[in-house]
Formats: structure tokens, sequence, C-alpha cells
């Protein structure tokens, strides 16, 4: 008889550990930390008049809203996107952002009638241009919901150091460090982050994803373009708000327009009555097109499904929305 040895089994390697996952609710905790937080480096900022702390002040009051709203965003919609994806679109397309549109306003906007039109032609572009960027190497990242997600965090990113900058400048003045000033611009943008760059970014992105091929080459079809223009001109609206609602006050109080005021940017010596329109005016323009916007982004959520723009199928209302032509 032939003898055998014994056969050895090598043993199947060890699982791979989970990749840990942020229990539910952290956006919550986020927001209610990074508030308490702000406001504590707050008080001690006014009450020792230590300079050094201005930077934590401005990074926690611009970085608090747009990163909650991302992260809520990721919980909710975009846990198989991926951190990296998340944060890139983040963090390098808000800087991508930022300086793009610094470099193009500096060299093609001139004061003129048109100039907040030029400014969300080029802001939105070069967020799209960001967004582009992070997720070229990922061919797989298409669809309405990929759009909204990431669109929305390159927006988000852009805000939040847009803000920084914003706050710095309220800050520094000619007399020393105004500390309300900066409070004052930090609260504003904080309340009205969620309803501008990252809206209209991920209206955009949204359009943009869900037109990708699947080899991921960018298709730049009429709805694309269409989208681009269209929040380019929400974009332009909410910036320019504080001149419509000037001109709808002058209109309907006087009879002798005097264009010279627009250049001014205000009345020297308001009425009652034109301060309150001019706060309904400034107001509710800005509802209107936070409105507008708004619908807009929830007709793009439900139609991340089938037969959902370009071709696009959903798997419900987390699918991913793929592409195919």
């Amino acid at each position: 008889m032939h003898e055998y040895p014994p056969t050895t089994q090598t043993p199947p390697p060890p699982a791979a550990p989970p990749t840990p996952q942020p229990r539910p609710g952290l956006w919550k905790r986020c927001l209610g930390g990074g508030l308490a937080l702000w406001i504590l480096t707050a008080v001690v900022t006014y009450a020792t008049e230590n300079t050094t702390l201005l930077p934590t002040l401005i990074l926690l009051g611009s970085f608090l809203v747009p990163a909650v709203f991302v992260l809520w965003a990721y919980e909710r919609h975009g846990r198989d996107f991926g951190v990296p994806v998340i944060l890139g679109c983040f963090l390098t397309g808000g800087i991508l952002g930022v300086l793009g549109a610094s470099v193009m306003e500096y060299y093609l906007l001139h004061p003129s009638l048109w100039m907040f039109l030029g400014v969300g032609l080029i802001e939105e572009a070069v967020k799209l241009a960001a967004l582009m960027f992070v997720v070229r190497r990922y061919p797989q990242l298409r669809g309405i919901r990929a759009g909204l997600v990431l669109g929305g965090s390159v927006g988000f990113g852009f805000a939040a150091f847009e803000s920084a900058g914003y706050a710095f400048n309220a800050a520094v003045t000619m007399d020393g460090i105004d500390l309300r000033s900066l409070l004052e611009t930090e609260i504003l943008r904080g309340v009205l982050a969620p309803f501008g760059h990252g809206l209209w970014t991920a209206i955009a992105g949204a359009v943009l994803l869900a037109y990708r091929r699947p080899d991921g080459r960018f298709r730049f079809a009429g709805p694309v373009i269409g989208t681009y223009l269209g929040v380019a001109v929400l974009h332009a609206l909410w910036d320019s708000m504080h001149g419509i609602a000037l001109w709808l006050v002058l209109r309907v109080t006087t009879t002798d327009l005097d264009r010279s005021l627009f250049a001014q940017g205000y009345l020297p010596q308001p009425t009652s009555q034109q301060e309150h329109l001019f706060t309904l005016f400034s107001v509710g323009g800005l509802v209107l097109v936070t409105l507008a916007g708004l619908g807009w982004l929830r007709s793009l959520a439900r139609r991340d499904g089938p037969g959902a723009i370009g071709g696009t199928r959903g798997t419900g209302s987390g699918g991913t929305g793929i592409y195919t032509p």
C-alpha cells in the first residue's frame, strides 16, 4: 500500500476589519458641539481681546454650517461614494473654485450693469470644473444622486472658504479689529449658506453627472448647458438683490428716477416708507430665489429613478442613477 502524506490546507486569510462608519445623527452632534465651541470662542475673544483667537473664530464660523450639511448629505445619501471623494469635493473642489473664480473675476469683470451675471457665470463654471476634476478618476460616479451630493459638497466647500475671506475682511478695518462686524458677517452667512452655493452647485452637478458617460467622459448636452445657465441666473439674482430692491423702491416711491443712486448703492435720506419697502423687496426677493432653487432641487431628486433625465435609471431613493446612453 502506498502511503500518502497528509493533506495540508492553507487557512483562509483573516477577514479585513470592517470600515468604521459614523453613527447616525453625527451631523446633529457636530452642529451642536461646533456651535457651542464657536460661541465659547467668541466670548473668550471678546473678553480677552486676544487677536490670536481670530483664525479659530473665523474658521469655526465659516466652516460649521457647510461642513454639517455635507456630513448630513453623506449620512443620508452618500455613504457608498466614500469619504475620500466627499472630502475631495469639499476641500479640493472648494479651494479650486475660489481660486479660479478670483483669477477670472479679476481679469474679466468690470463694474457694469451685468457684472453680477458675470459673477454667476464664472463662479458656477469654476465650481463645475472643480467637480469634474475631483471625480475624473471615478467613472462610476454618475447619476442624479451622485451629482446632488458631490456637487453640493463642492458648493459648500466654496461657500466655507469664501465666508472665511468675508469674515476676515469684516474683522480687519483701518481702526483695528471689528469683532462685532466679524460675528455679524459669520452669523448672516452661516444662516444663508444652505441656500446659496451648495444649492446651486448641487443642481448643476446633478444634471452634469446624470449625463456622464459610462467611460467617465462628461457629456455637455443641452440640459447640462441650460442648467448651468439657469443656476448662474439664480446666482446673479441673489447677488444683485440689493440693487434690484433699491430700484423697486425708487420706482414705487418717486417719479424722478435718479440713476446716480445706483452707483452709491443706498438712499442718502430714506423715508420710513422707503426703509420698510427696501427690507420687504430685498428679503422677499431672496426668499423667491431660494424657493425657486429648492423647487428645482426637489424636482431633480424626484426624478432620480426610472425614466430620469438623460436616460438615467435609479434604485429608488438611494439609487445611484447610473447613466445609460
